[in-house]
């Protein structure tokens, strides 16, 4: 974890070691915590953590509701702590940025829309082909398993089998470990990247598996922000307002498995539970939030009770 640096740094560091020994992972919270520890210190802010200083911090930058609110409670939880060895810590109003009621409705990416996100991770640093292909490469990685962001972050190397094609995904959000086998096709994109990484960079001391340009693992944020680049480049998206997420790959993974088992003609009720293990779901009901009804699997499901009606209508005597 990158070190915090400004005036409340000492108090952020044992808050994090502290949410830690507690058992949770902390991995989000912590770099939320760092981005408001740099926005800080970009402010020159001195002294007692202030409101309008955590307010600042939620609100800044092009963000959805969603991020604002999620940035505020974690900053806001942090003051808690804080205010057992600052008594000038105000106390401030969880619901004063609330979490919107509707969850963002989710974008299914077309074959169209992923060849351009996909061709303009290509050119996302003409100055350094390496970045382009480690871009590349975790696009590709999240549209075709539905990975989260965070677990194709947190891959090290010793995680990715590029002889069998088995990544093995740890400390999942459930914290489950599962293992994820990747198409002949990812593998190959897997191997290239792998070869052009250790081309540039040599031997590192990261144990990770994407490296950014300080051959240090990708945080959260930086991902995020490419991904941002990467969704106007393509056109999927303007300089402002909301658009395109990684994790709506995730949303087209899904999608595209259930039309795909509606198209072999399988049974979807068996293979539900199978999907959502291969997803990292702890019950098969958190699945089915992901199979959003797009216009494919509304015309394959018509087909199929079409079907089911006529066979039913046969065998009436």
């Amino acid at each position: 974890m990158r070190p915090f640096i400004s005036c409340f740094a000492p108090h952020l560091n044992d808050y994090v070691t502290l949410r830690r020994r507690l058992g949770f992972q902390f991995n989000v919270q912590a770099e939320t915590l760092i981005q408001f520890d740099r926005f800080a210190h970009a402010s020159r802010h001195e002294g007692a953590i202030t409101a309008d200083l955590i307010v600042a911090f939620a609100t800044s930058g092009n963000v959805s509701e969603v991020f604002q609110s999620r940035r505020y409670q974690v900053v806001c939880n942090f003051t808690e702590y804080l205010a057992n060895f600052e008594p000038s810590t105000p106390l401030m109003d969880p619901r004063f940025i609330r979490w919107p009621r509707q969850r963002p409705v989710p974008h299914i990416y077309t074959d169209d829309e992923l060849h351009r996100l996909l061709g303009a991770a290509k050119k996302i640093s003409r100055r350094h082909p390496v970045r382009s292909a480690t871009v590349h490469a975790m696009v590709g990685l999240g549209a075709a398993t539905g990975l989260r962001i965070s677990e194709v972050l947190r891959l090290d190397r010793k995680d990715v089998d590029l002889r069998t094609g088995v990544l093995s995904v740890v400390r999942t959000k459930f914290n489950k470990d599962r293992l994820v086998p990747v198409h002949a096709t990812t593998l190959n994109v897997l191997r290239r990247y792998v070869e052009l990484r250790d081309a540039h960079y040599g031997e590192v001391a990261s144990a990770a598996f994407f490296l950014n340009l300080r051959a240090r693992r990708y945080s959260r944020h930086t991902a995020q922000l490419d991904f941002w680049h990467l969704g106007r480049a393509a056109g999927l998206r303007e300089a402002s307002g909301t658009g395109p997420r990684y994790h709506d790959l995730r949303h087209s993974f899904a999608v595209r498995r259930l039309a795909a088992l509606y198209r072999d003609g399988l049974d979807l009720q068996a293979m539900l539970p199978v999907l959502a293990t291969y997803m990292g779901h702890s019950h098969y009901s958190d699945t089915a939030y992901y199979l959003t009804a797009t216009a494919e699997l509304l015309g394959l499901a018509a087909d199929r009770f079409a079907n089911f009606v006529g066979a039913t209508k046969e065998g009436t005597p």
